[in-house]
């Protein structure tokens, strides 16, 4: 695929008003609960993600027609695709190149009009997977990419050449309806990434199932999601008919590897006092620790500094790339602590986090414990066949009340730790 041959929009501003920027901070704090912003962690997860990921997670296919000859296949070889699709995937396992895949074997280079249709819900993650096709499209230099996104005018009417064609929701529907620069009837592939992430973002999931309507009856469809909540169950459903499901088993879901512990504290100066004793008693090769807010996660990063301590700092106001970057140099080992508010709770694996430590426990919008989020954050150790410690700060009755719940979800008992022995923590580090 020459460079040249890539119908790619220059004027990056135009797409604000399609996908909103990630450069900025757009958190927002609801019910003192700074939610995470699903797109920019997603991009931030395919930056970081150079290589496959090691994974010891089991996976499950699910079939729609107990009578089918596949309904008891245990492995994606014996899936033989192409067929319907929904799969659970998280970033690093080779997702994107396997849709990619599915794509280029559908393409008929001979036939100068859009085949496949992927969408992605930013700019920017349209832009990522764009690279990947590009990369893998090299070794296919008759097939072409045409990106949808703002910024990419077409007139009206205008005959598109490209077999392939990534964009986000609100600029396909354009192309496929206003403009009528592709016919959705052609369409043979169709991948619909980042599901989760898609129906956070406002319009996006009505966009998605307008354009899967237009399609055809036998056009294969793929969907793709890093969490399967109920909310993205449903819009899969919906998007997807008659789908075989990959997914990760619930069971795989265990903390048996890791020491949880709690620490019972009146406010963030206690807090402190109890993670320096931590520090002093046991040997921590690196460890994440995860603050509620930035103003928090600010205020700790400075003390542990002052207490000789080598510490990154990492929050949602930074750009993407900067985030990237001292991951990158965490990974590396030049930053010994990481502190961070919930951007980095999800598919960062580094051998050398022996520790977590929850600042403050995560909760959703309505205050209730986040299983999930502390599910990824406490998954940061306890990795590569190796035990974990993870420790709660707990520091009033609604934090208890998170930790019961947590508690309960996982159905694991977390142990109280008392900082103030230190003969009780170095027994912990065993």
């Amino acid at each position: 695929m020459a460079t040249d041959s890539w119908a790619l929009a220059v004027d990056k501003q135009e797409s604000t008003t399609d996908s909103v920027s990630l450069n900025s901070d757009r958190s927002f704090t609801c019910h003192s609960c700074l939610l995470e912003d699903k797109a920019a962690q997603s991009l931030l997860n395919k930056m970081i993600h150079t290589s496959l990921v090691n994974t010891t997670n089991q996976v499950e296919v699910l079939q729609r027609d107990p009578n089918s000859p596949l309904y008891s296949v245990k492995t994606f070889e014996e899936l033989r695709l192409p067929q319907n699709l929904i799969a659970q995937s998280q970033s690093g396992t080779g997702k994107t190149a396997a849709f990619v895949l599915a794509m280029l074997s559908h393409v008929d280079p001979t036939n100068k009009w859009a085949q496949c249709l992927c969408i992605a819900p930013t700019y920017e993650l349209a832009l990522q997977t764009g690279k990947v096709i590009e990369q893998m499209g090299k070794f296919y230099p008759e097939v072409k990419l045409a990106y949808a996104i703002r910024g990419n005018k077409l007139d009206r009417g205008a005959k598109l050449q490209e077999q392939i064609v990534i964009g986000t929701p609100g600029t396909v529907l354009d192309w496929c309806s206003k403009l009528k620069i592709i016919n959705p009837k052609k369409i043979s592939v169709f991948v619909l990434d980042e599901a989760d992430v898609m129906i956070a973002t406002q319009g996006h999931q009505d966009q998605s199932i307008r354009i899967q309507r237009m399609l055809p009856k036998e056009c294969q469809m793929l969907l793709f999601s890093a969490t399967f909540e109920d909310s993205v169950w449903k819009f899969a459903e919906r998007v997807v008919p008659d789908p075989n499901i990959i997914k990760l088993k619930r069971e795989e879901e265990t903390l048996d590897t890791i020491k949880q512990y709690y620490v019972l504290c009146s406010d963030k100066e206690e807090k402190f006092t109890a993670l320096c004793n931590i520090y002093g008693a046991i040997t921590i090769a690196q460890a994440m620790i995860f603050c509620h807010t930035r103003r928090t996660a600010g205020w700790l990063a400075a003390e542990l500094t002052k207490e000789g301590h080598v510490v990154a700092l990492l929050s949602g106001e930074m750009t993407v790339e900067q985030r990237a970057a001292i991951i990158e140099r965490f990974r590396e080992g030049k930053e010994k602590v990481l502190v961070t508010t919930n951007v980095c709770s999800r598919g960062i694996d580094v051998e050398q986090v022996s520790v977590v430590i929850n600042f403050d426990l995560p909760m959703d919008k309505y205050g209730n414990a986040d299983n999930e989020t502390y599910l990824h954050r406490i998954g940061r150790t306890g990795r590569f066949g190796k035990r974990g410690l993870a420790v709660n700060m707990i520091d009033s009755k609604h934090s208890m009340n998170i930790l019961n719940q947590i508690e309960e979800h996982f159905n694991k008992k977390i142990n109280k730790l008392d900082t103030d022995d230190l003969d009780e923590i170095e027994k912990i580090s065993n």
